[in-house]
């Protein structure tokens, strides 16, 4: 699946998008949510993972005010991604990924409802869209920022699936209990992936938990394929 650059109108400018099409040309729409690595390979590969799915996929390049890059071949991309991350506003950017899902509803090409699929911090930037905005669905995999937003928990209507590792270093398993109790619900589904770090569907050596991350997307699919079907 290859991606397409577009653009996604907002206040003070044009934010640069990475849309993909699933194979029928059509379908329901997901708007990706990146880490703090920016819309990376690994995220690009997962805009083509859920277009093949049948969804139309766009995932906006929330960095675009931001000044540097993320060399993810380079020892410190972790470090320029942590610096990217800093410059942000975090009720700006939640304006722009509110304005891409308003822009996706939009598009031609969707058929049906939008979701909002995030990972790390975009997964804390999905459940602020979810609590400000109508989304069908929202995925949410180890919301960095989660533990400071559960004041709008009350917020999310939409059905809701949360993935979270039982090793992770950013957030304790303490802290992930007060998430579960915060967002419990009929509509929500929290899954706890034993042994597990923070990023841990990221392939990056660093980060990467193959049985959680194989787990954690099977559980993804099918998820979407009951809430949001294509």
């Amino acid at each position: 699946m290859t991606a397409a650059t577009t653009t996604v109108r907002v206040p003070d400018g044009d934010m640069p998008a990475r849309l993909w099409l699933p194979p029928s040309g059509t379908g329901p729409g997901l708007v990706l949510l990146q880490e703090i690595f920016g819309v990376s390979e690994y995220i690009r590969a997962r805009g083509a993972d859920l277009a093949a799915l049948g969804y139309v996929v766009l995932a906006p390049e929330l960095y675009w005010r931001a000044e540097g890059s993320v060399d993810e071949a380079s020892e410190e991309f972790l470090a320029q991604g942590m610096a990217l991350a800093a410059q942000l506003d975090w009720d700006r950017t939640v304006a722009d990924a509110v304005a891409s899902v308003a822009a996706l509803r939009s598009r031609p090409e969707v058929a049906g409802g939008v979701g909002v699929l995030g990972f790390c911090f975009g997964g804390g930037v999905a459940f602020n869209v979810a609590a400000v905005t109508d989304v069908d669905v929202l995925v949410s995999y180890y919301g960095s920022a989660l533990p400071q937003l559960l004041p709008l928990a009350g917020g999310v209507s939409a059905p809701s699936l949360h993935h979270f590792g039982t090793a992770d270093a950013y957030i304790p398993m303490e802290t992930v209990e007060e998430v579960r109790a915060a967002v419990a619900g009929p509509e929500v589904e929290f899954h706890l992936h034993d042994g597990a770090g923070h990023a841990f569907d990221n392939p990056h050596p660093l980060f990467h938990h193959e049985r959680a991350s194989a787990d954690a997307w099977a559980l993804t699919r099918e998820f979407l394929a009951r809430r949001l079907p294509v």
